[in-house]
């Protein structure tokens, strides 16, 4: 994908199209005063150029260059530069952040009306990834995105960077899960020299015939992409193998996109411990704060020779650390309150982009955004697959997974669990409880010694139903209780099922575990090892350890390197 060989809205004056539309109350883009709808340009098509358009690659029509006024006019009756900040809630703003050597694609959604997102969704490319994706985008559902960003030499000044003549390798590798309740995500970074088997994978063609691409073992993950053909499906289809997570949709950029959106804003500020002097990629920076942008901005996420020990997995955390700074410079008011800004993200970040088709149109992509939007910076962790040296190999250059760390975290995202802590009332704003259920907790409770309960794994690590088996005996008081083994399938997280004569040994046990009134699942008894009705604990993957209980403000996650996207760190 060529983002220099397309049409470019720098041209255009932004801030001279924001109008009022006396009907709606509401500021609108407008295209032209005088022009029909058709000069906004649609969708790609294949064909002849259009007379009077210019044109930068084959196949690509761009609208010709409009003309700036010579002088001054009076404004328009109700034009504004920007829009009023009374108007600011109501503004359809939201954000797509991505790779593209990291680049950070932003959709904004309906800065200017139905023919211009119409516009926008003309400029973003589109693969057929068959069933290595999901076929639709669900706004009730969690999701994971996985972000590519390629190594493909395209637009001049890029000679730099890359394997020249690459058709454009799986270079950097982001998954990112969405939960369900919009209270966090977790970025996953995968590394490009990562250690993988490659699954067969179909492939569509340019004709639309079909083609399966042979797999391969213990190659590295960045050749999921490019070789023999492989497209971002292949991808996927990789990650799935390699995680168990399967990836419901793919945005990919090139290096390109880190230039036009870091420009787009303005500039993204980074921070270095120490003044950096890279010949290679030709970075110099100052020890401290300072903003970079364009060609700038790429040699800051693509150098391997300014910070740590100068390999791809420091060069990661750079890149996770970029990544934040630009996620708070897109969200700031300076950036939200700007249509000319807007505007040249919203071109910029859709000409950097290729997607799945499942959401390539625009109403989904629009869905998508305000989806992320609702995620707090804060609650984003960004770390990377945990991994060790490749024991094979006697000079070390590529890794494997760290079996001992690895499975947790990939279970943690399967099962919707956040790496950071997330409030009470932050899930609540997504996802309120209704008082049927908040009054599950409320009532008499029994005395430990009354409850009867079963224990179950049904997620956490091995040996958890005995452990808490053991802690609930002996130091809590629940001397009525006996582990039942494992559950028939995994849950996220942990429940407590009982019949409605239970409820006051339901609360007592909530009380001792720190359950919530949504973890109590009113049902039916089931009978124990002595005849009896005993209520059934199914530990899920959010238990913590015997006696360590669920509402705590702690968790207990893998010992990861890891970051949020709210704080603010310097390159070392």
């Amino acid at each position: 994908m060529d983002a220099q060989g397309r049409g470019r809205a720098d041209d255009v004056d932004p801030a001279d199209q924001w109008v009022l539309n006396p009907r709606t109350g509401e500021y609108e883009l407008r295209l032209s005063p005088s022009a029909p709808e058709s000069s906004v340009p649609g969708p790609r098509t294949e064909g002849p150029r259009a007379a009077g358009r210019r044109t930068t690659a084959p196949g690509r029509e761009v609208p010709p260059q409009r003309r700036r006024r010579a002088e001054p006019e009076a404004p328009v009756p109700g034009r504004r530069g920007r829009r009023p900040e009374k108007k600011k809630s109501r503004g359809k703003r939201a954000l797509l952040w991505t790779g593209g050597s990291m680049a950070f694609v932003v959709l904004v959604a309906g800065v200017g009306g139905y023919v211009y997102l119409k516009h926008l969704e003309g400029n973003v490319s589109t693969t057929d990834v068959g069933t290595a994706g999901s076929s639709s985008f669900k706004k009730d559902e969690a999701f994971n995105i996985l972000i590519i960003g390629t190594d493909k030499r395209t637009g001049e000044g890029n000679e730099g960077y890359g394997d020249k003549g690459s058709v454009g390798h799986a270079d950097t590798n982001i998954l990112l899960h969405v939960a369900e309740d919009r209270s966090n995500a977790t970025a996953l970074s995968i590394p490009r020299d990562l250690i993988v088997d490659i699954p067969d994978c179909e492939t569509v063609q340019e004709d639309g015939t079909k083609k399966v691409v042979p797999g391969t073992s213990g190659v590295r993950f960045n050749q999921s992409l490019g070789d023999h053909g492989r497209d971002a499906g292949c991808t996927m289809r990789t990650v799935a193998e390699a995680t168990g997570i399967k990836p419901d949709h793919f945005m990919m950029a090139d290096f390109n996109a880190v230039k036009t959106l870091t420009s787009a804003v303005g500039g993204v500020d980074v921070c270095v411990e120490h003044a950096v002097d890279d010949p290679k990629s030709h970075l110099k920076l100052p020890a401290g704060e300072s903003t970079v942008k364009g060609e700038q901005a790429l040699a800051f996420v693509r150098t391997r020779h300014a910070f740590g020990n100068e390999g791809d997995l420091d060069r990661i955390k750079v890149q996770q650390q970029f990544l934040g700074s630009l996620m708070r410079k897109m969200s700031s008011s300076d950036t939200l309150t700007s249509p000319t800004k807007l505007v040249k993200l919203a071109e910029a970040a859709t000409e950097a982009l290729t997607v799945d088709s499942a959401i390539g149109k625009v109403g989904t992509l629009k869905d998508m955004a305000l989806e992320l939007k609702k995620v707090p910076p804060k609650n984003i962790t960004f770390t990377t697959v945990p991994v060790i040296d490749n024991p094979a190999e006697k000079i070390k250059a590529t890794v494997v997974v760290n079996e001992a760390k690895g499975p947790q975290v990939f279970d943690m995202i399967k099962n919707d669990v956040s790496f950071t802590e997330v409030k009470k009332k932050e899930k609540q704003k997504q996802k309120k409880e209704d008082a049927a259920v908040a009054a599950r907790l409320e009532g008499e409770k029994s005395e430990p010694g009354e409850v009867r309960v079963r224990v179950m794994n049904g997620g956490a690590p091995t040996g958890s139903a005995q452990e808490e088996l053991s802690y609930l005996q002996t130091q809590a008081g629940v001397s009525k209780s006996e582990n039942a083994g494992n559950a028939p399938a995994d849950l996220a997280k942990t429940t407590l099922e009982y019949a409605p004569d239970q409820a006051d040994q339901a609360r007592a046990l909530a009380e001792i575990l720190g359950l919530s009134g949504a973890a109590m699942k009113p049902g039916e008894s089931v009978t124990n090892s002595q005849g009896l009705p005993t209520m059934t604990l199914t530990l899920g993957k959010d238990f913590k350890g015997a006696g360590v209980k669920l509402d705590a403000k702690s968790i207990e996650t893998p010992d990861l390197d890891k970051s949020t996207a709210d704080q603010k760190q310097c390159a070392s």
